[in-house]
């Protein structure tokens, strides 16, 4: 009876939550952004608002806020703080003053130059750099076995996910592609509870 008390709660173990790694390792990428957001004096949010109008040019609130998944309450403020730097202008439609226009400034268009990625690999290693520091002596540490897991998303519209595979498989890597929305369906139906009669 004590067991069955003790699991009724195990989903609220942390180590149970799918959402904690997921919120870490976004956390952990907006930390890998900083220092480079902060020679544009932009915050992460920032960055991201910018790179819409980058692309767009002009685009209403509401679009820009399903774009990013930001609310008003987030956007109204990030926004007026982009606008005082002179990166944007907001502007409402004379047809419809409840239609907020949000467009880019030339000032903000200088910025583009300046917010473009920055190539991390120079040695056909994609800026992977395998740090071994273990405890053990060499002896006891060989074949240890490790995994990696990366995000690959395409740069300056270019997708070299298939190249990233190619070079490491041919390094003798084993490259699996995972499909994050299946492996949370996979997950979720592990999860289900069946109630038997």
């Amino acid at each position: 009876m004590e067991n069955k008390r003790n699991n009724k709660y195990e989903c609220l173990k942390l180590e149970n939550q799918l959402c904690f790694p997921l919120y870490a390792c976004s956390n952990a990428i907006i930390r890998k952004y900083k220092p480079y957001l902060d020679e544009l004096d932009l915050t992460y949010t920032q960055y991201i608002t910018m790179m819409v109008l980058w692309d767009r040019k002009k685009v209403n609130v509401k679009e820009l806020g399903d774009c990013l998944f930001l609310n008003s309450g987030t956007l109204t403020p990030l926004l007026k703080k982009l606008e005082n730097k002179g990166y944007i202008e907001r502007k409402r439609l004379k047809e419809d003053e409840r239609n907020l226009m949000v467009s880019i400034t030339e000032k903000g268009e200088e910025l583009k130059e300046r917010g473009k990625p920055k190539k991390a690999y120079n040695i056909g290693l994609w800026g992977i750099s395998l740090k071994c520091k273990e405890r053990l002596d060499k002896k006891k540490g060989t074949g240890m076995k490790y995994g990696v897991i990366i995000t690959l998303k395409e740069m300056n519209g270019k997708n070299r996910i298939n190249d990233f595979k190619n070079l490491y498989l041919s390094r003798g890597w084993l490259v699996t592609e995972l499909d994050v929305k299946n492996q949370i369906d996979i997950y979720t139906k592990l999860e289900e509870e069946i109630e038997l009669e």
